[in-house]
């Protein structure tokens, strides 16, 4: 029985030992959602993985539970880093930095969580010490965690370079997501030679696409609001006006050709709500722009760049990026 026992827990050890071999980068989509709550589409949130780091841009609803899925620890992420201050990029961030700090194989976060975003990030996580106060403090004293680990190392950061670390640089892009939400990010991860653009929330803007230009992996975000929906909801106008339609984003991916597009952080409005979003209207009203590769985004929708890029999906089966068009 003790041997049983063994037997189990160092296999459990090993299943949550997970990592990218030295040279390639592995991009996982943990969330291409929005704050619509559909059960297979949590909100925004994307790991990179590129030699020892392991990089979570924007931390929306369901994150951590997407990580567990993927038998990644909460507290193995190096570093954190936000697009921009809407609720459905950084809802999930008190349950990633609490739930992290816990002491399980799955959290278990050892030194202060690292995180990065623009003005208004350090603030954000100076409050959040205070409303978790109690919860803190009643961790601290009963179950002896650390407090180094509950703290937060914190920073605003400018367009430029904004980690440099283990050879991967994370290099922020200010994107145009509207007049009144900025700054807004995107980001550039680059590590040996390979290249991941992620868009962050945009309007059509060529910077992403000049940022872009070379890129092995280019993640952008889109939007389809059905008219009708805007007519009964006005605010859904406001929204449309702040995101990429499929012809817009087609046109960035033209101009930069990266080696593969894909599309995440899918706003997808409907006058009668349904649960999945549909490829056809998406694939159709972006080759009225782009004709190359393209992979529609879908949680746990995960990417590996050696050379090659490939795709797969979340029970690991190959995905063929779809065809350009003839």
């Amino acid at each position: 029985m003790l041997k049983a026992v063994a037997s189990i827990v160092a296999a459990g050890t090993l299943l949550w030992a997970h990592g990218s071999s030295a040279s390639e980068i592995k991009v996982t989509l943990l969330g291409t959602g929005t704050p619509t709550p559909r059960v297979g589409s949590f909100s925004a949130s994307t790991l990179v993985e590129a030699g020892p780091e392991k990089l979570l841009f924007d931390i929306g609803r369901g994150s951590t539970i997407r990580l567990f899925q993927k038998r990644i620890p909460l507290g193995a992420i190096t570093a954190h880093f936000i697009t921009h201050m809407h609720s459905d990029h950084i809802v999930g961030l008190p349950d990633l930095w609490l739930s992290g700090w816990i002491a399980t194989p799955w959290a278990s976060r050892k030194s202060p969580m690292v995180i990065f975003g623009p003005a208004g990030t350090v603030a954000m996580t100076q409050n959040l010490t205070k409303a978790f106060s109690e919860d803190i403090r009643i961790r601290e004293d009963d179950e002896h965690l650390p407090p180094e680990a509950v703290a937060f190392e914190a920073k605003d950061v400018e367009p430029g370079l904004v980690y440099d670390k283990n050879g991967v640089k994370v290099t922020a892009i200010e994107v145009n997501h509207g007049e009144k939400i900025r700054p807004a990010f995107g980001y550039v991860i680059e590590y040996d030679g390979k290249k991941v653009v992620l868009s962050g929330d945009t309007k059509y803007d060529e910077r992403i696409a000049n940022a872009a230009k070379g890129a092995d992996l280019l993640v952008h975000e889109v939007a389809i609001i059905e008219p009708e929906l805007s007519k009964a909801y006005p605010s859904y106008r406001d929204i449309e006006a702040h995101h990429s339609s499929p012809e817009e984003a087609g046109r960035i991916f033209s101009l930069a050709k990266p080696k593969l597009a894909v599309y995440s952080h899918i706003v997808f409005a409907t006058k009668i709500p349904v649960q999945d979003v549909p490829d056809q209207a998406l694939v159709e009203r972006t080759r009225a722009t782009y004709q190359g590769p393209l992979v529609i985004g879908r949680d746990l929708t995960s990417f590996v760049i050696d050379g090659d890029v490939s795709a797969a999906g979340a029970n690991g089966e190959p995905i063929k990026p779809l065809e350009q068009a003839r």
